[in-house]
C-alpha cells in the first residue's frame, strides 16, 4: 500500500497525531490560529519561512523535524529506499529571494536534497550577500533565464535546458535575468554531512 503523500499538511497532521494534540491545543502551543492550521493540514495554505521557524521554536523542535513524519527514527539507514515526488507532494518554504519546494521529504538522513526553486531576485543588491554552505550542488534551468554569480568566476547566464555544477562552499547567488520576472530551476544539493537539511534550513534563517 502506498504511503500518504508528504506535504506540509500531512507532516503537521502526523506531528499532531504523534503528540496527541487537538487542533486547538496545537494552535495554543504554536500561536497559529486554528483556522490557519486547518487550512495548512488540508493543503489549502502554506506557511512562510518565518511562520515555519516560529512554529518549530514554539513547539521546541528543529526546523528539519517538520519535514519528516518519522522524526524520531534514528536507526541505521535502510537500503533500496524509493520516493516519488512532484510539486504537489513538496514542502514549500518562502524566502525573500526564492520559493523553495523541497521534494521527497519523507526520506530521513538524505545525502542529497532535491529542490524545485522559483527565483525572484533580479539584482545583486536585492539578493544581498553571496551564499556559502557545505557540499556541492547542481541546477538545471526549467523555465526563464538565470544569472549565476559566484565568488571566483564572472557571472554566467543560463537558459532553459542548461545546467551548472558548483562547489557550494564558494559564494554564489542565483538571479532572474533581465526581462525575466521569475525563473525556475531544479536543484540537487549534496554533502557528506548527514544533517544537510538542518544546514539548509539554518541558512534560510541567517538570511531573513
Amino acid at each position: 500500500m502506498s504511503a500518504e503523500r508528504s506535504t506540509l499538511g500531512t507532516l503537521l497532521r502526523a506531528l499532531r497525531s504523534r503528540e496527541g494534540w487537538t487542533l486547538k491545543q496545537m494552535s495554543e502551543k504554536s500561536g497559529i490560529p486554528v483556522s490557519t492550521l486547518s487550512k495548512v493540514e488540508h493543503d489549502r495554505l502554506t506557511l512562510s519561512y518565518d511562520k515555519l521557524q516560529s512554529l518549530a521554536q514554539r513547539l521546541g523542535m528543529r526546523m528539519s523535524e517538520l519535514f519528516a513524519e518519522n522524526a524520531g527514527d534514528t536507526g541505521a539507514p535502510v537500503t533500496a529506499r524509493r520516493s516519488l515526488g512532484d510539486i504537489s507532494r513538496s514542502v514549500r518554504v518562502e524566502t525573500p529571494n526564492y520559493d523553495y519546494y523541497y521534494l521527497c521529504t519523507e526520506l530521513r538522513r538524505k545525502r542529497m536534497i532535491p529542490v524545485l526553486t522559483k527565483i525572484r531576485a533580479r539584482s545583486a543588491e536585492q539578493f544581498g550577500d553571496l551564499v556559502h554552505h557545505s557540499g556541492e550542488e547542481f541546477i538545471y534551468v526549467l523555465r526563464g533565464k538565470v544569472v549565476v554569480q559566484t565568488e571566483f568566476y564572472d557571472p554566467v547566464t543560463l537558459e532553459a535546458g542548461q545546467s551548472l555544477y558548483i562547489d557550494s562552499s564558494m559564494g554564489h547567488a542565483y538571479l532572474a535575468a533581465e526581462g525575466c520576472d521569475e525563473a525556475e530551476v531544479l536543484g540537487v544539493m549534496s554533502s557528506s554531512e548527514e544533517n544537510l537539511m538542518d544546514a539548509m534550513l539554518n541558512l534560510h534563517e541567517e538570511r531573513r
